[in-house]
This record gives structure tokens, C-alpha cells and sequence, in this order.
């Protein structure tokens, strides 16, 4: 690989600032400055340093996510600020995307990561990968509409969902929904479909990923190399041709 399509691949900095800072000397490849910003280097072996930080380098990055309010499940808005923009600089220029959606006002566990052939795997039907969310509800849940939500219920478009799993207390306001699937409002319109509403989300599973309580909201850290295994090992398989 070149050493600026590296640098550049870290999201530290521009092609044309790569060959600038070579330039002037603020490169160096396993304790040499290297002036040409060309040169291919093994991103695996090779030790980079940019200003005298090490450079590390991965092919796919994975975050994992506290989502705040008020923030929009997407790589960019016209309007609303995004789930991206509460990463730094140098991640927002790598290609994240936001891996499956929440509501504006749904908080918990998000994954942005780079990797679209995981995230396809992650959100194919055919992989029923589990997601957890916590919520409130209006009124208390009486134990005929819990077992309607566990059945499938008809949304007002005339979808019917696959079975959810309720971890919940008849007629408790609070609890555990656990789907299979993510259409847009999903749970939102299901609780409507039984006389219900919504008024507060959190999702706080998503496949072998749980929320970590160490984050507040709106902070994030890196995947684990464990955590990255587990994901990838749920989803093995050949999808549809």
C-alpha cells in the first residue's frame, strides 16, 4: 500500500497533506523519515508515525455507540445533525456509516463501522439477529396484548410482524422487546396496533453486542477484537445469490 493512500485510509489526513508533511519531514517508517509520500509501505509490519504519533491501521473500523437524543441515524443531513458527528474529525472521513437505524429519539447502542459486507450480513432477514430494547409505554400492558406482540401484529400499513419476545410484568408500563427485524417505527407501531404508545426507547442489544454501561451518552469507543469475532461468527454463512 502507498504511505498516503494509508494516511489517508486513517482518516489523519489529505492525500496532498500527506505529501506535505513527507516533505517536511514528519514521516517516518520504522524510525526513518521517508520524504516521498509514494513509497509503498506493509500497513501490517511497517511502524508509521505522523508528527510522532504512531499511525495504526485498520481495514475496517467498528464503534461502538451511546446514542443520544436527539440525533439522526444517517451518514449526512441538510437538517438534523447526525449519529456521525459525535465522532471526531479524522472517523467522520473514513467512510462510517450508521450499522441499522434508530429514531431520532430511540438512545442506546449504535455500530457505525466501514465494513458493508458485515453490516448486509448483520441486517439480512435471513441472519435473525437479535436486537434488545428497552422501553416505557402509556398504559399497562395487559397480558392478552403482550401475547399478541410475542404472535405478530398487523401495523397500520398492513405488515405483519414476526414474533417479538416480551420480557415484561402484566400490566407494567416497562420492559424488554426483543425483535428480529428493524422496519422503520417498528415498535412504535406495534404497541399501537394494541391500544399503546411508545414513550421512551433504548436499545440495548444488538446481536452479541451490549450496550456498554461505562458510556455516557453520546461517548463511544472501539469494538474489541472479541467483540468484532463474535459479530462476524453470528452471521457466517452464504447470503441470497
Amino acid at each position: 500500500m502507498r504511505l498516503d493512500k494509508f494516511l489517508v485510509s486513517t482518516g489523519k489526513i489529505s492525500r496532498s497533506d500527506a505529501g506535505r508533511a513527507a516533505r517536511g519531514g514528519k514521516i517516518t517508517v520504522n524510525g526513518i523519515v521517508e520524504k516521498h509520500a509514494d513509497r509503498h509501505i506493509d500497513p501490517d509490519t511497517d511502524i508509521i508515525t505522523l508528527h510522532g504519533e504512531r499511525i495504526v491501521y485498520r481495514r475496517y473500523t467498528y464503534i461502538l455507540l451511546n446514542k443520544p437524543a436527539g440525533y439522526v441515524s444517517a451518514t449526512e443531513d441538510g437538517r438534523e445533525a447526525t449519529v456521525l458527528t459525535l465522532l471526531p474529525e479524522e472517523l467522520q472521513r473514513i467512510g462510517l456509516f450508521p450499522c441499522g437505524r434508530l429514531d431520532k429519539y430511540t438512545l442506546g447502542l449504535m455500530l457505525p463501522t466501514n465494513d458493508g459486507d458485515l453490516s448486509h450480513r448483520l441486517l439480512s432477514p435471513r441472519h435473525h439477529v437479535e436486537k434488545r430494547y428497552a422501553y416505557t409505554c402509556k398504559l399497562p400492558l395487559l397480558p392478552e396484548y403482550i401475547e399478541m406482540l410475542e404472535v405478530g401484529v398487523e401495523l397500520e400499513d398492513g405488515y405483519l410482524t414476526k414474533p417479538a419476545r416480551m420480557i415484561a410484568e402484566p400490566q407494567s408500563t416497562s420492559g424488554i422487546i426483543v425483535l428480529t427485524e428493524g422496519k422503520y417505527h417498528q415498535i412504535k407501531w406495534m404497541f399501537e396496533a394494541v391500544g399503546n404508545k411508545i414513550l421512551s426507547l433504548e436499545r440495548v442489544t444488538f446481536g452479541p453486542l451490549t450496550l456498554d454501561p461505562t458510556l455516557d451518552r453520546g461517548e463511544w469507543r472501539y469494538l474489541t477484537d472479541e467483540e468484532v469475532a463474535a459479530l462476524q461468527s453470528g452471521v457466517k454463512g452464504v447470503d441470497e445469490p
